[in-house]
């Protein structure tokens, strides 16, 4: 499958931006999705996905209350809606797609290319 994700940008803080990533060549319903973000110097870490078994989602704490991880199965389409943002939600946000159930770990086999998500205090 491939993945293209877009939504980034530049954005104030306490502002709202929502990402989608695309799936291309097989349904997303067959894979558990996530999406990931990497700020300057720091590893990339785990914000939020669901398990391709549908219903539940994820997140890292940071975000909780705050992004919301969705997809739209008639679309092919995830999406991350992200509020209230602050300047360290600043990063580069890479979808991803894997075949296994696990979501927060496991090795996923499918990456977008990333989106820049700038927050400004």
């Amino acid at each position: 499958v491939q993945l293209q994700a877009s939504g980034g940008g530049l954005v104030q803080a306490g502002g709202s931006l929502k990402l989608s990533c695309a799936a291309s060549g097989r349904t997303f319903r067959t894979y558990t999705v996530a999406w990931f973000r990497q700020a300057p110097g720091k590893e990339r870490e785990f914000v939020a996905g669901m398990p391709k078994t549908g219903g539940d989602t994820y997140y890292t704490d940071s975000v909780k209350a705050r992004f919301t991880v969705s997809r739209d199965y008639a679309r092919n389409t995830m999406y991350l809606q992200m509020n209230s943002l602050n300047a360290r939600d600043t990063a580069v946000y890479y979808c991803a797609a894997r075949g296994g159930i696990t979501v927060r770990t496991g090795n996923y086999d499918f990456w977008g290319q990333g989106t820049q998500v700038t927050v400004s205090s």
